[in-house]
Formats: C-alpha cells, sequence, structure tokens
C-alpha cells in the first residue's frame, strides 16, 4: 500500500489527508453535537436528524438566492445571516416536533426510533416538493475561495479553514451552555435525576422541549456548514445519519469530550483509508475497528456516571 511512495510523498499525502479529515471532523462535529445532547441527554435516537441538518442547507441555500439577487452589495457576509436562519428554523421544527410526537415517547426508545424514521422520510419528501429533486449548491463569496499553500506540495481550502473556525466556536459556546449556564444545570439535573428536578421547580417539560430544540439547531448549523464543500439533496442527511450515531456512541453518550474525540479519531481515519483503498473499504475497516473497541468498552470512550 506504501511502497509505491517516498518519504517525502507518504509526509505530504498524510499532511492534505490529515487537513481532509479535519473538514469531515468538522462536519461530524457540528451534527454529533445535537445528536449527543439529543440521544444522550434525553434518550431519544432520532432518526430524523439528518434532514433538520439539511433544512439549514436549504435555508443557507435560499439565502445565498435573496442575497444574490437583492443584497449584492451584502452577499459577501451572507453566510452568517444565513446560519443564524438555519439554525432558528432548524431548532423552531424542532421544538414543535418534539411538542407534537416526542414527548409523547419517551423512555420508549424504539418507538422515538421508528416515530423519528417515519419522520424523516415525511421531510425527505417535503423538502423533494418544496426544492426539486436535484441537489442543489451554493456559490460561495470571493473571500472563501482558494487555498493556502503552506509548502509546494501541501495546500489546504479557505472554506474548510472556516468550518473549522466554525465548529470550533460552536463547540466552545455549546460547552458553556452545558456546563456554565443555568439552564444547562437544569438540564444536567434533569438528566440524573428527573423526579427530584421537578420537585424542586424545575419545568422537566420546558427543558426537554428547548433541549431537544437546540439539537436540531446545531444540526441546522452543520447543514449550513455542509453546503461549503459539499451540494444538498432531498436524502442527503441520510448519509450522515449511520457516521453520527456512530460517532455519540463510540465517543460515550452524553459525553462532549467522547463525541469530539470520536469524530476525530472516526474522520481522520476515514479520510487517511480512503486514499489508499476504496471509500467503502475504508468505512468497513473504521466500523470493524469500533466494534471491536465497543466489544471491550462497551460504555464508549468516554461515559458519564449519572444516577438511575
Amino acid at each position: 500500500m506504501f511502497g509505491d511512495y517516498s518519504i517525502g510523498d507518504l509526509g505530504a499525502i498524510f499532511a492534505m489527508q490529515g487537513f481532509a479529515g479535519l473538514i469531515l471532523f468538522s462536519v461530524f462535529v457540528l451534527m454529533a453535537l445535537g445528536l449527543a445532547i439529543i440521544f444522550g441527554q434525553m434518550g431519544v435516537i432520532n432518526m430524523a436528524h439528518g434532514e433538520f441538518m439539511i433544512l439549514g442547507a436549504y435555508v443557507t441555500w435560499a439565502t445565498s438566492g435573496f442575497f444574490q439577487q437583492n443584497l449584492p452589495a451584502l452577499f459577501p457576509g451572507y453566510f452568517f445571516v444565513a446560519m443564524i436562519l438555519a439554525f432558528i428554523a432548524a431548532g423552531a421544527l424542532g421544538m414543535l416536533v418534539e411538542w407534537a410526537l416526542i414527548r409523547h415517547l419517551y423512555r420508549r426508545p424504539l418507538d422515538t426510533l421508528l416515530a423519528t424514521w417515519g419522520l424523516s422520510l415525511i421531510l425527505q419528501q417535503a423538502y423533494r416538493s418544496a426544492f426539486g429533486a436535484r441537489e442543489v449548491g451554493v456559490e460561495l463569496p470571493d473571500w472563501m475561495m482558494g487555498s493556502k499553500h503552506l509548502t509546494d506540495t501541501i495546500e489546504v481550502p479557505i472554506n474548510g479553514i472556516f468550518v473549522m473556525c466554525l465548529t470550533a466556536l460552536i463547540t466552545c459556546a455549546v460547552a458553556y451552555v452545558l456546563f456554565w449556564s443555568r439552564w444547562g444545570r437544569q438540564v444536567r439535573a434533569v438528566v440524573q435525576n428527573r423526579v427530584m428536578a421537578g420537585a424542586v421547580g424545575i419545568n422537566t417539560e420546558k427543558v426537554d422541549r428547548y433541549t431537544f430544540g437546540l439539537g436540531c439547531g446545531i444540526a441546522g448549523i452543520a447543514g449550513s456548514a455542509f453546503t461549503m464543500i459539499g451540494s444538498t439533496g432531498p436524502t442527503s442527511g441520510q448519509l450522515y445519519i449511520v457516521d453520527t450515531f456512530m460517532v455519540v456512541v463510540f465517543g460515550g453518550a452524553a459525553s462532549l469530550v467522547g463525541t469530539i474525540a470520536s469524530a476525530f479519531t472516526i474522520s481522520q481515519a476515514r479520510s487517511t483509508l480512503e486514499f489508499f483503498l476504496s471509500g467503502s473499504m475504508a468505512q468497513v475497516l473504521t466500523l470493524l475497528a469500533i466494534v471491536g473497541i465497543l466489544m471491550l468498552r462497551p460504555q464508549g470512550l468516554f461515559a458519564l456516571k449519572v444516577r438511575k
């Protein structure tokens, strides 16, 4: 596998694939953060999480078109507006879904799996009817185009650097909200002991709704970031949902550190193996390694101890 490359070529390949892995890592983290909040904190298996991501991508695409046609002078900054709108749209839809569907299915994980799987099919058809079956892509502003040359053989795309910076910012914001804000303390109290949290005056139903909305809103931001590196279609979210669940389970449910570590490990392994092998073989080998590790440590890399 390595015999046809010199030491210098291998160094350049690992550097380039490592950076490509960081871009994939960024998308995985943004997707997995929302899913870890929903699955880890609430025990809800949300198979429609990818469709909330695609909603954010479509909102970004629509915002891009609006700025191009009506506000061309402000087009270079449209993405920041699109990201906020994507978070609001996906978060609002998530809160509506929690109120109409999820709140009736708590403590029934298999039922939530089936219900959200059906919801994902409904949303896919809704996107197909509203936006068409063909994939769409956004036009990047000029400041996101091009790449930075690190050496003669290594260059990194500017939009990839932007996605990574955005991921770091969102991760820090989520960590602050969950671990240092008053609402985050309420969320952790509900997770540890729902009955006692309700007894001391915490509105557990409100916490559940906002938690689900936050997880879906982060998926909407992941959709905005996704448009920077790929095209968007009605079924694009399903390409990431399995990988996202794999990241959450491998890292340990409800563990922010575990989610980040798991996303980094899986993305780097996938990116490097895909260069030397086929994409399907890279997926198979990565999955086999994760299954082997989970057999030895079924709680994941980092597991939180909570009272039941």
